[in-house]
């Protein structure tokens, strides 16, 4: 095989980065780089969307946090760079789990949120004004496994591209 040092050095940051969002993923009680920067993008939705009514600026926050690393995924397939792609694909995960844990806690509303007790919980609110709020679980659930789909798909594009490069530059025997 006509295996290159840039190949195994991608290999281990794929490898680097499925761990580190996996760690952070177990530890959500913690907050990560990862998770300042979610929460700066979630934070930014809401503003952003405010002029689009209530229910779509509550939403927003959420709907930033994972459309914005998705944006990014898209700009790297498009330009063709399929690792990269797969490498924002596991933030697009990550965030999309990120989501489900806020979604779960719709009910008992027991995270803590920025500016204290006098803000709404976006998903008591988004699940009450549906009529959805006894389905919490199952829309948390719902939400959970895209994103572990999310990112097992993210991490299969990434290590898959460095795979197909090797095997593309053929054989040297």
């Amino acid at each position: 095989m006509n295996i290159r040092l840039s190949d195994y050095i991608k290999a281990i940051f794929v490898i680097m980065i499925t761990w580190y969002f996996i760690y952070c993923l177990r530890s959500l009680e913690n907050f990560h780089i990862v998770t300042i920067v979610n929460l700066i993008i979630h934070e930014a939705g809401h503003s952003i969307l405010l002029f689009f009514g209530q229910f779509i600026q509550v939403l927003g926050g959420s709907l930033f946090q994972v459309f914005v690393p998705l944006i990014f995924a898209v700009y790297f397939f498009i330009r063709e760079d399929i690792y990269s792609s797969g490498i924002i694909l596991l933030w697009v995960g990550e965030s999309v789990i990120e989501v489900s844990r806020y979604a779960s806690d719709a009910t008992l509303m027991q995270l803590p949120l920025l500016g204290g007790d006098n803000v709404i919980h976006d998903w008591n609110w988004l699940l009450s004004y549906t009529n959805l709020l006894q389905h919490t679980s199952l829309i948390a659930s719902i939400i959970f496994t895209v994103g572990v789909l999310i990112m097992i798909g993210g991490f299969m594009v990434a290590f898959g591209s460095i795979v197909r490069r090797v095997y593309r530059r053929g054989i040297n025997i």
